[in-house]
């Protein structure tokens, strides 16, 4: 049974992706501003961001927020997190796969998510203790028990450029074990994928609490785990997060020890 908040997550997700679909018939004409060196965003995220947080504020007044485009709004136990068109990058160029990934914390912790895509119509949904659930379908991660034939999904930090050599490093140890490794674009979307088993493990760094925390939640509560790139457990606060099935994550990081930089291991 859907909890409320969940209820109110899809509401929003939903009105943002109409907003998302609506808008993409005239990508040509978006109005887009460069954050930051290749992090883009355009008016349609701005436009997604709003919708979704006036849905939040209006069913949960007291409850803060962190939006990938406006920041910070309040303080407290609970916190929305909000990624409001993650795969910015492939929607502008046309590319289809991307979603909306909005997260409830509580003390930090994910207590629900939601991670849509439009294009499809595919809902993710998780409360903790509940399971994850596509279109309210239960949903497991992938019970492979290593690395051998595995599907792996990653991502490369054009926040992070730094972290690029350690990152080729690990791409090359875990294809010396894995079947492939792909690279969509869209991290939220990537990990409920995890969760759903169409991917057997994640990995990326520099990643942002609104990029995650909804699909870590997924990632858990269909059975699998997350963690930094030294295992240690939770969201990590560095931003480096591997996720999949319990045993497919031991593998992948006893591949990866070798590549493993002072810098990535804090």
């Amino acid at each position: 049974m859907p909890r409320p908040a969940v209820n109110v997550a899809v509401r929003a997700a939903r009105a943002a992706g109409q907003i998302i679909l609506r808008y993409m018939n005239r990508i040509d004409s978006l109005a887009i501003v460069e954050k930051q060196r290749m992090d883009f965003a355009s008016e349609v995220d701005r436009a997604a961001e709003a919708e979704i947080i006036r849905e939040l504020k209006r069913a949960f007044p007291g409850h803060g927020i962190l939006a990938e485009e406006s920041g910070a709004h309040g303080k407290g136990k609970h916190i929305w997190v909000i990624d409001p068109l993650d795969g910015t990058h492939n929607y502008l160029r046309g590319f289809p796969h991307f979603c909306v990934s909005i997260a409830l914390l509580e003390n930090g912790e994910p207590m629900h998510g939601v991670v849509y895509d439009p294009l499809r119509d595919e809902l993710f949904t998780a409360s903790r203790g509940d399971g994850a659930y596509l279109n309210d379908r239960r949903i497991r991660a992938s019970a492979r028990i290593d690395l051998n034939g595995a599907l792996l999904a990653t991502g490369f930090p054009y926040r992070q450029r730094e972290h690029l050599d350690a990152q080729l490093g690990m791409t090359r140890a875990l294809l010396g074990q894995a079947e492939d490794i792909r690279r969509t674009g869209s991290a939220a979307l990537d990990l409920a994928y995890v969760a759903n088993g169409r991917f057997d493990g994640y990995f990326e760094t520099g990643l942002k609490p609104w990029d995650m925390a909804a699909g870590c939640l997924l990632v858990r509560e269909s059975g699998g785990r997350y963690c930094d790139f030294v295992g240690r457990e939770g969201i990590p606060e560095n931003g480096h997060l591997i996720a999949g099935g319990h045993k497919v994550v031991d593998a992948m990081i006893k591949a990866i020890a070798a590549e493993i930089t002072p810098a990535l291991a804090r």
